[in-house]
């Protein structure tokens, strides 16, 4: 009985909806009542102008009483500039006494053969040879095709704001381990660092910070910290009862507990997080390029402004070159914690210490007499720009017309009617709607949440902006649901597939975002189908990867007793398999649409005109108050769609008894 009201109760919301969402646009004309589909101007919350006024009283008269604002601000750039500065001398320009031309040069820079041995040395001490000369090979593969300088500078930057990032996400995830309250506050905050759009950071750190690479870097650090709070949290949970019970019995105080045992025992969790901040990192090289972060985001940028189809993907794989190589050191790195220490002396424990410390003296001397030694030789380079470029005119040529007809049948069969339903929606109803639903799935509390959520972007005049984010997220997720779940199962019934498809999708989530968009541009052009197309590939990932581990997980002991039962493999993974995985695959599903809203604001600079064109454009004019506003909308919509698809997937554990 209670299923079948549940049933009603779904099916009633959904026909209502409907039928305002078909009627509105008549009964808004029949009544002539305009504030149906538009929250009326005048009711709307001005905040634009209260944080415009709230950043220009921070940059002009903020007081703190030793110091201003400003003084911070000067603070935390030069903190962050130093070390920025000096890895840039180090990695590419050199070391230098006095100003312009008048500048005399201390020492060259590291030599792109020392580079490239510290790389492999890295990946050596890492896990072994393998890695050591995938590494390698990818700092030589920047060279030779003639990256080297802007992945220097990108790798500057990757090198500061990793250690910022990873080191304060650790101290705040250990305050917030320690102290309730300080996770209770954090909690929200880290929602919003999550899910507010990555333009929208750079809006007012544009303002505070001004043009240039250390606004680019603070904007990159508050960006990639998030996941290391969460994951420093879960990790020093995770440290079992004994542990801390012997290093307690040991005599050990509260500092030494957490420094030397909680700490050094969760390190394979938080290398983890270390993993993350530096993928975050290079998954904003390209955004933060737009406030002169320069590198290998910036060309990217550049060739997509001037449709140099060549140029972008050459620099597009050279960040996803960077990409691979970081990640599987990171990994290896996590992985390295957990075996034990190498025996021997300084030197034998690292054998390779020395052999960089001479390549590194050697290259620097040699450099002075062969060119070729300090920097790659500009005649070896290879470039692929051009085959880049007719590889996509060819398949342009030559695929047009089918592209242009798939393109046709998915924009009049899905994304049109989909953008109508949505777009007609009363705002009203809209708000009501979530609430509804909120209630429904998660108790009240939820539902007054969505709802007050919703309000505000209604409040803003956003709704309708905000009608077009929730359409093309909701196509795109259901794409790569459809696609995703499929590929998850395929991975987990077939070990021998789930090596090429998990590995696949490592691949897909190492490619930084704006990547995705240079070959979806090129051969479907600028719009929502272009956008969409990007955002399945960007979002696919979490639907496979939950929905394989997610089978994987169920107990051994109900699949013996459904074989017994005389179940057939169809009817073990449908009546078995995938009703005891359905927490997971809701899980899978809340990633996905987190992955989708971050890349649809992304997709703005493909023609899209959702909230994230709203973000882009205030980013152009440097105006924080739209921008501000925007972002939060885009996050308020995120955290209704968390809150909701958690509390299902927690309702469906305590179904399953899990």
């Amino acid at each position: 009985m209670r299923g079948r009201w549940s049933l009603a109760f779904w099916a009633g919301l959904f026909g209502l909806t409907w039928l305002l969402s078909a009627y509105s646009f008549q009964l808004s004309k029949a009544w002539d009542a305009r504030w149906l589909l538009k929250y009326p101007k005048p009711w709307e919350l001005p905040l634009e102008g209260a944080i415009k006024s709230f950043l220009d009283w921070l940059v002009e008269d903020a007081n703190f009483g030793l110091f201003t604002f400003r003084d911070l601000t000067r603070a935390i750039a030069a903190v962050v500039e130093l070390p920025y500065r000096v890895l840039r001398d180090l990695l590419i320009e050199g070391f230098h006494s006095g100003i312009g031309d008048s500048a005399v040069q201390l020492s060259p820079s590291l030599s792109w053969i020392a580079v490239i041995a510290c790389a492999t040395a890295i990946g050596h001490y890492a896990r072994d040879w393998k890695l050591g000369a995938l590494v390698g090979g990818c700092f030589l593969y920047l060279a030779v095709f003639g990256q080297w300088e802007s992945a220097m500078i990108t790798l500057a930057s990757v090198l500061v704001a990793v250690p910022i990032g990873a080191g304060g996400g650790l101290l705040l995830g250990i305050a917030a381990y320690r102290l309730p309250w300080v996770e209770r506050a954090l909690r929200p905050v880290l929602d919003l660092m999550q899910t507010v759009p990555v333009f929208a950071y750079l809006v007012p750190i544009l303002i505070l910070f001004g043009f240039g690479p250390v606004a680019a870097l603070v904007a990159t650090v508050i960006y990639a910290m998030p996941p290391m709070v969460r994951i420093t949290v879960v990790a020093l949970r995770g440290v079992p009862d004994e542990v801390m019970e012997a290093g307690r019995m040991a005599g050990g105080t509260r500092r030494q507990l957490m420094w030397k045992v909680l700490v050094p025992s969760a390190a394979p969790t938080l290398m983890v997080g270390v993993n993350q901040v530096i993928m975050l990192t290079l998954n904003m090289v390209i955004i933060a390029s737009m406030i002169g972060a320069g590198g290998l985001g910036f060309d990217v940028l550049a060739a997509l402004r001037r449709l140099d189809i060549g140029g972008g993907i050459e620099a597009g794989l050279a960040i996803v070159v960077m990409a691979i190589a970081l990640d599987r050191a990171s990994q290896a790195f996590a992985e390295r914690s957990q075996r034990g220490r190498m025996a021997g002396n300084l030197v034998q424990r690292h054998p390779w210490t020395g052999t960089v410390f001479v390549i590194i003296i050697a290259t620097l001397i040699l450099g002075q007499f062969v060119p070729g030694v300090q920097r790659y030789p500009e005649a070896l380079t290879v470039t692929t720009g051009p085959f880049w470029g007719e590889a996509m005119k060819w398949i342009n040529v030559n695929f047009f017309d089918t592209f242009e007809a798939i393109k046709v049948v998915i924009l009049n069969a899905l994304l049109l009617p989909v953008k109508k339903f949505f777009g007609g929606i009363p705002w009203a109803w809209g708000i009501v709607v979530m609430g509804l639903i909120g209630w429904r799935v998660g108790g009240w509390t939820l539902g007054l949440l969505a709802a007050l959520l919703m309000g505000f972007i209604a409040a803003t005049g956003l709704w309708p902006k905000a009608m077009v984010t929730v359409y093309l997220c909701g196509v795109s997720v259901l794409i790569a649901t459809l696609i995703g779940i499929p590929l998850g199962i395929w991975a987990a019934e077939k070990p021998a597939a789930g090596r090429v498809i998990l590995g696949l999708m490592d691949t897909l989530q190492t490619l930084p975002s704006f990547v995705y968009l240079i070959p979806v541009v090129m051969l479907f052009r600028v719009g929502d189908f272009s956008a969409m197309i990007a955002v399945v590939l960007y979002a696919l990932a979490p639907a496979v990867r939950y929905a394989a581990h997610g089978l994987r997980s169920v107990p051994e002991a109900l699949l013996e007793a459904g074989a017994m039962a005389g179940c057939t493999r169809r009817q073990l993974l449908w009546r078995i398999k995938l009703p005891m995985a359905a927490p997971q695959l809701l899980l899978g599903l809340n990633q996905t649409i987190m992955l989708a809203l971050s890349m649809l604001v992304i997709t703005a600079l493909v023609g899209t005109r959702d909230l994230g064109q709203e973000v882009y454009i205030a980013l152009a004019k440097a105006q924080a108050g739209p921008g501000i506003v925007a972002g939060l909308s885009v996050a308020f919509l995120a955290i209704v769609a968390d809150r909701i698809f958690n509390a299902l997937a927690e309702g469906q554990r305590r179904r399953l008894g899990l």
